[in-house]
């Protein structure tokens, strides 16, 4: 009996690390086809579904603020410097071209509020409108990089994009019934 335990033991051992090293080298496209073929089994769904909504909940507008100064603070002029060039359709300046990484950089977050707007997570979406503004704002008063330099009003129209974005949101929350506006992002 003992020896059949064991056995049993290495290869729960075994197909553990597979697993490991599976998913460790699936790519995204493929891990999706697998989830959504998981949730074809009630049960199954219920799970992917508590996790899902676990982790899209857990939005700390603090950490997105750190990100975002981080991201920004860490585009580099020297890249703005060797791109911008003439080319076949004329000059790149470095100021547009700045100003397109600044924006590009933000882009990921901008996509999450979307996602939280899509899903009428509206809690989430704001604190992740909150982070994004407070990062904008602690880079345009705390940075110190030679980028900046290229992007001097950027920080200012970002801003105001992100919160004239999110009021047309509000707008929309206020005409749902029964909604408690004040008690979004409140616990």
């Amino acid at each position: 009996m003992h020896k059949t335990f064991q056995k049993k033991n290495k290869l729960s051992n075994s197909r553990s690390k597979n697993i490991k090293q599976i998913l460790n080298n699936i790519s995204e496209d493929s891990a999706l086809k697998i989830l959504k073929k998981l949730a074809n089994d009630k049960d199954t769904a219920k799970r992917i579904e508590e996790l899902a909504l676990k982790y899209l909940t857990e939005v700390d507008s603090d950490s997105i603020a750190e990100d975002i100064f981080n991201d920004l603070n860490s585009l580099d002029v020297e890249e703005v410097w060797d791109n911008s060039v003439s080319t076949s359709y004329g000059y790149i300046e470095p100021y547009d071209l700045a100003s397109e990484m600044f924006e590009e950089t933000l882009e990921t977050y901008l996509d999450d509020i979307r996602k939280y707007q899509k899903l009428s997570m509206d809690k989430e979406a704001k604190l992740t409108c909150m982070g994004i503004l407070k990062g904008v704002y602690m880079f345009d008063k705390k940075t110190t990089t030679e980028f900046k330099g290229y992007v001097e009003d950027d920080p200012y129209t970002t801003f105001i994009e992100v919160y004239e974005e999110w009021s047309e949101v509000l707008k929309g929350l206020m005409s749902r019934p029964n909604e408690n506006l004040l008690s979004i992002g409140h616990k």
